[in-house]
């Protein structure tokens, strides 16, 4: 499947349907029909790798921050060099259908098995996916991570379970897994609230 036609797709899948929702009554941005609210708020960025952190230190969509989840993180800079720097690939997916109709330039994934600390980003048109493997993942229940070296993506394959696959693979995945997912963060976001209600004082 092309990689616009996933784009597509997740314009009708279940779990952006409040932001589709949310998008009719937003103001139209000119010559390209995207909701203002949903375009990224920084400035065009011809080198966005240079500085990351200090560029994009949180996620736009949930706001966790991105060197803590740096062996998740993902980076997209669209044609008209604006730039998305989330969290993980579940963000990613909404960052991708919210600006269907900016065309990504380059998209960056980690090397998850690299020892640097924060992983190197490359290309993910370079990566090969993990998908569903016994090892944890921002924002997902089902893990999808990216390894520069396909053997090394099969050793953690040998001990850990999951699918091999490559970026479109994860991306599909992503929007499928997109309903539970955000359930699965309400709850968790719910728990937090609530235990930190009963600690406040009086």
């Amino acid at each position: 499947m092309k990689r616009r036609d996933l784009f597509k797709l997740s314009l009708a899948s279940g779990g952006l349907a409040l932001a589709a929702t949310q998008s009719k009554a937003a103001p139209a941005c000119p010559g390209d029909g995207t909701p203002n609210q949903f375009i990224p708020k920084n400035p065009p960025d011809p080198k966005p790798l240079e500085n990351e952190f200090e560029k994009y230190p949180k996620c736009p969509y949930c706001g966790m921050d991105r060197k803590e989840h740096n062996r998740s993180r993902m980076l997209v800079q669209y044609s008209d060099s604006l730039v998305d720097a989330t969290c993980s690939i579940h963000c990613l997916a909404l960052s991708l259908g919210l600006n269907v109709d900016r065309e990504p330039k380059e998209i960056w994934g980690p090397d998850y098995a690299n020892s640097a600390d924060p992983r190197p980003l490359l290309p993910v048109d370079k990566l090969t996916y993990l998908i569903g493997a016994d090892l944890k993942h921002a924002m997902t229940k089902r893990s999808k991570h990216s390894f520069a070296a396909p053997e090394t993506a099969r050793e953690f394959q040998a001990r850990h379970g999951g699918a091999l696959g490559k970026f479109d693979d994860a991306l599909r995945e992503s929007y499928l897994d997109m309903a539970g997912d955000v359930a699965m963060i309400r709850k968790i976001r719910a728990e937090q609230r609530k235990k930190m209600a009963e600690q406040k004082p009086g």
